[in-house]
């Protein structure tokens, strides 16, 4: 049986929080072992604490952070609001690896509170993880994105809006479309994470920073930035503000909300367009992954965008409980913090890895229809609106009608109606529409 590292306030919490059997994501859990191992040198340096146990403490918090006592953290994440319950854990199970040498409270927790710790925690393992998952994740998708738009540059078919037939666009167009939005989608999750990078630390119980030298929180945060390169990691701009809300964290769930919501329409939109083979739109042919079906032989399903449409959900879901949890930080805390911990991680997590797989298992491997394509293209009874400068829009619009109604191919009904067939031959180039004004 494993040793148990911590103590009788763990246990307490373990027993007080049979709640969801989801422990406190391990990435705050490492976050909040580096803190503790940064202030014990710091403090050491202050003149504080005897530099032997402030070595103990860094080298056991260093070994937590390495990932070698992750079963050593059992407490349910939804516990008290402020994380207490997860900074004693962190407190003991360090001060166990010291040998006791090291106090909990008296050293590892040493010019600390649960209130700003735990908090500082969250946002460091939330830049972390966005930093160094979420946005190259989104950067391969862009490119993924962006060369396919490259690739199908040329290829013309009809464009849609309100789900019906519309005047050409070129797949390439659509394709560039979606690029833009995932590199517009990077730009506001940057956006938010210099906001994130104020961290509450140095404030200790309520903001004041009362036991805690002025120089402490500074000197710990040029040490945090020193051993993982996060360069965004500041001072707040207020200590009361940053101790009493979460603003920030609020601030980049809605950035992560916004990735969502383009990659809800990117995955309808591919999964749309390879619809079929034979009775859908047909105009994409997207990878083969797996059966789609134990009973219909040879179907397959777009199952990669219903990945997608699945994740994108579950962070729109999650940034809704974020919001509520934002709400609540009444007086000198916001007392929703392991929440928001919770939901915002699992969102980077979801959005990083469905995002690298979207780009590497169904926007690489797709290839246009280009059968489908054309005959979309060619279909689209739109064309007409390029004749509007020349015929009118009440005429276009009656040479429209009778086509619908007569099954009629396009020239044929307008040339009936007295459109003179080079004028329309000239005008009705499917390329030169799609082409728009930058033909």
């Amino acid at each position: 049986m494993a040793e148990t590292l911590y103590g009788s306030e763990t246990q307490k919490a373990v027993e007080n929080f049979p709640i969801s059997g989801e422990r406190v994501p391990i990435q705050v859990i490492r976050w909040q072992a580096r803190i503790k191992g940064a202030a014990a040198q710091v403090n050491a340096d202050l003149g504080k604490l005897d530099q032997g146990i402030a070595d103990a403490i860094s080298e056991a918090a260093a070994a937590i952070v390495a990932g070698q006592h992750d079963d050593q953290f059992p407490i349910d994440v939804f516990q008290t609001g402020s994380g207490t319950s997860t900074n004693m854990n962190v407190n003991e199970v360090i001060s166990a690896l010291t040998g006791e040498k090291a106090h909990r409270n008296d050293h590892v927790n040493m010019g600390q509170s649960s209130n700003d710790t735990f908090p500082s925690a969250v946002h460091l393992a939330a830049l972390d993880e966005a930093t160094n998952r979420l946005l190259p994740a989104l950067a391969q998708l862009e490119a993924s994105l962006q060369a396919k738009a490259d690739e199908f540059a040329d290829v013309v078919k009809a464009g849609r809006t309100h789900l019906m037939d519309a005047v050409p666009v070129t797949l390439g167009q659509e394709f560039a479309g979606y690029a833009a939005q995932l590199r517009l989608g990077q730009k506001r999750v940057e956006n938010a994470l210099p906001q994130v990078g104020q961290i509450p630390l140095g404030g200790t119980a309520t903001g004041t920073g009362l036991n805690t030298p002025k120089e402490f929180a500074p000197q710990v945060r040029e040490r945090l930035i020193a051993d993982s390169g996060l360069d965004l990691i500041s001072g707040p701009e207020d200590a009361f503000e940053a101790q009493a809300n979460r603003d920030a964290l609020v601030e980049l769930s809605g950035a992560l909300k916004s990735v969502a919501v383009s990659l809800t329409k990117i995955a309808q939109d591919i999964a749309l367009m390879g619809s079929g083979p034979r009775a859908g739109i047909g105009e994409l042919f997207l990878p083969e992954l797996q059966k789609g079906s134990s009973i219909m032989p040879g179907k397959v399903n777009p199952v990669l965008p219903e990945v997608v449409l699945q994740v994108s959900a579950q962070v729109i879901g999650n940034d809704t409980a974020i919001t509520i949890g934002g709400m609540q930080g009444q007086f000198e805390l916001n007392v929703r913090v392991p929440l928001i911990a919770r939901n915002l991680l699992q969102s980077i997590h979801l959005l990083s890895t469905a995002s690298k797989a979207f780009a590497e298992k169904a926007i690489d491997g797709i290839r246009a229809n280009q059968a489908g394509t054309d005959a979309s293209a060619g279909a689209t009874l739109a064309t007409a609106t390029a004749l509007n400068e020349a015929i009118g829009y009440d005429k276009a619009t009656e040479i429209v009608k009778k086509a619908t109604e007569s099954g009629e191919p396009l020239r044929d009904v307008a040339l009936a109606e007295g459109v003179d067939a080079d004028l329309y031959d000239r005008t009705i180039d499917l390329r030169k529409i799609a082409a728009g004004n930058q033909a």
